[in-house]
């Protein structure tokens, strides 16, 4: 077992996991960090604890101090220089004649590197966008190009359930998601109401998934012989929302609705 901090850099962003200093972290606190793409400042979400090493990628980076006022006033100064970045990296976007959509901008903080994250449907050749915004910036400069999913997470918007995005709000990661989920859950297939507004089949789909498969495995399926109170028949349909089954009685020759605890298999 390992002693670890976790240590995150946005709103529902990824936990990362760090080396904890000798002082103890509550959570919310603010700290600077050393990372791959040096130093960073993030907030505390898990308070110091250990960890099976089979689930942390070694070897740790260390917490270097709690983040002070100075430090927090320079990761606001970034967050400015960011909005700047972004303005003048769209007008060079356009000036170039790029198909691409910028969709944020990260300054490091330690002001070594500027990230720029845009989607595209194809391949860009930003090689010359590049030498613009290292000329303005005087920094190393870095393009990303990200997927419709992660725009969605950066950009945050409200879904078809009225609610904000699981993605922008407590989602760290995505999880695949499968039409047979769908399938599985008895939901209707139109791709309008199944899908968010990136375009993707909704997350939420996996939330009742594990559920509904392991009801199934427990109840009879379409096709079965089960024995009913008004005698045996074969199931054509099931409902899980309502717990019942469809089944044609070999007797009467008609269709009835019995409640799964009247179903039996013989």
């Amino acid at each position: 077992m390992i002693r670890v901090t976790g240590v995150r850099f946005k709103p529902a962003g990824k936990t990362y996991y760090f080396e904890p200093p000798a002082e103890p972290l509550e959570p919310s606190t603010y700290v600077i960090v050393e990372t791959a793409r040096g130093q960073e400042i993030g907030q505390v979400v898990l308070e110091e604890r250990e960890l099976p090493e089979k689930e942390l990628v070694l070897p740790l980076k260390k917490v270097l101090r709690k983040a002070t006022e100075a430090d927090l006033e320079k990761a606001a100064e970034n967050r400015q220089k960011e909005k700047l970045a972004f303005t003048r990296c769209r007008e060079k976007i356009i000036d170039h004649g790029l198909d691409m959509k910028l969709v944020s901008v990260d300054v490091t903080f330690d002001r070594n590197k500027i990230i720029f994250y845009f989607s595209s449907e194809e391949r860009v050749d930003f090689r010359e966008l590049v030498k613009d915004l290292a000329s303005i910036f005087k920094t190393r400069i870095e393009l990303r190009q990200i997927g419709v999913r992660d725009e969605a997470k950066i950009k945050g918007g409200i879904g078809s359930c009225g609610r904000a995005f699981c993605c922008s709000t407590f989602l760290e990661d995505f999880e695949p998601v499968s039409i047979r989920m769908a399938k599985g859950q008895n939901l209707s297939l139109n791709p309008t109401k199944i899908s968010g507004v990136c375009g993707r089949l909704m997350c939420c789909l996996r939330y009742e998934a594990n559920v509904y498969e392991d009801i199934r495995a427990a109840l009879p399926r379409p096709g079965d012989q089960v024995v009913t109170p008004d005698g045996e028949g074969r199931v054509t349909a099931v409902n899980h929302k309502k717990k019942s089954a469809h089944v044609r009685l070999l007797d009467l020759g008609c269709v009835r609705e019995f409640p799964f605890e009247e179903v039996d298999l013989p």
